[in-house]
């Protein structure tokens, strides 16, 4: 297979084999008007297997949601067809409007226009809990 190399633009690379898909959806790379690539069980030494996210443009990047999603993942931002800087995630401590608190009584069901934030509580078991209500995610 052959994904031609990008001269402008971010690879996500390290990606938890079978997690590009929902960063694709949560990150709504489909509405982005340039190439996006992804490549899925791509052999690696660290890993065993992971995904691959190239994007052919510049794009703006949530990166609590990479963070959230596979915490292992690296950014590389390509300038002129050279790695420009290098990003490495790690667990947010609070995300921000990225989930949905599912309490039906909790304020931000209620109420319009309250952002949706919720805050690490867990670290090794990655549970993040409403910060209004204390609902886990």
């Amino acid at each position: 297979m052959r994904v031609d190399e990008i001269r402008n633009g971010i690879v996500i690379d390290h990606i938890e084999c079978g997690k590009a898909m929902t960063i694709y959806e949560m990150l709504s790379l489909g509405s982005l008007d340039c190439p996006v690539a992804i490549l899925k069980n791509v052999p690696s030494q660290k890993s065993g297997k992971k995904d691959i996210i190239k994007i052919d443009g510049d794009f703006s990047l949530n990166y609590d949601v990479l963070g959230f999603v596979s915490p292992d993942i690296t950014v590389d931002i390509i300038r002129d067809g050279r790695v420009a800087e290098k990003k490495h995630m790690d667990l947010p401590e609070t995300l921000t409007d990225i989930l949905v608190c599912k309490n039906p009584r909790c304020i931000t069901s209620t109420e319009q226009d309250i952002h949706h934030i919720f805050k690490l509580t867990d670290r090794e078991k990655r549970v993040y809990r409403c910060a209004y209500c204390d609902t886990k995610a």
